[in-house]
């Protein structure tokens, strides 16, 4: 099996291949100014090569509470991992895992995008972040705290505070909720959507009438979301 090298201290790492795709499972100590322990896993896709000059998309995924605690394998329960192996799409995703307990530590997210933009071969234009449910609110959180770090996001079934939109009403915001959502009520997702609309934002919103909380298995097995999301791109140094 073709390995990859990595040029950062892991506290494990195994690789496996997967339908179309090879899977990182890893750890790492990341600092921001403390430090903190996180585990994930990345999914590159077939034919990556350490070396060369292509450089992939990479999209952050932020799993639910749910999904929180230290058995790693249920990061992939959810979220855009088989559409993006499925179909072949040449992107690298990165799903950490949230420890049991807590939620989303944004400071920390950021410190492991760097990692893992530092030690794979990432088009740093077009770093994406999603999240479904507690994900959802964590990638509102990641857009209130670095604005410019994302090329578009896409938050399902979340939630932030409409106070905080003018400093990423530029960021390509695609928004998903169920119209019967009783855990996380569509008035989340529609307060942030309507604050943006107000500053002129371009914010895409699909509202399942029908959906309940799980409004991410539509919205991730839906294939113009791919092509929308793989189209955004920021402008070189910024």
């Amino acid at each position: 099996m073709r390995r990859i090298p990595l040029l950062i201290p892991l506290a494990f790492l195994v690789f496996c291949t997967i339908a179309n795709s090879e899977e990182i499972i890893a750890s790492a100590e990341l600092t921001y100014p403390k430090t903190v322990s996180m585990q994930y896993v990345v999914d590159i896709p077939n034919g990556y090569e350490a070396e060369g000059e292509q450089r992939y998309p990479l999209v952050l995924f932020l799993h639910g509470a749910g999904e929180r605690g230290s058995k790693l394998s249920v990061v992939k329960k959810h979220g855009p991992h088989k559409y993006i192996a499925d179909n072949r799409l040449p992107v690298i995703v990165v799903s950490p895992q949230c420890p049991a307990g807590q939620r989303w530590d944004t400071q920390a997210l950021l410190a492991l995008v760097d990692k893992i933009e530092a030690d794979f071969r990432v088009d740093g234009t077009r770093i994406y972040v999603t999240g479904l449910s507690m994900g959802g609110f964590g990638t509102w959180d990641l857009l209130r705290l670095a604005p410019k770090r994302f090329a578009a996001a896409v938050p399902i079934c979340g939630g932030g505070s409409p106070k905080a939109v003018e400093s990423f009403k530029d960021v390509p915001i695609w928004v998903f909720h169920g119209g019967k959502d009783v855990i996380v009520p569509a008035e989340q997702s529609q307060q942030m959507v309507d604050a943006l609309k107000a500053t002129g934002s371009p914010v895409k919103f699909t509202l399942y009438p029908n959906a309940n909380h799980d409004s991410w298995t539509a919205a991730y097995g839906d294939s113009a979301l791919y092509t929308w999301l793989l189209q955004k791109k920021r402008a070189a140094g910024e």
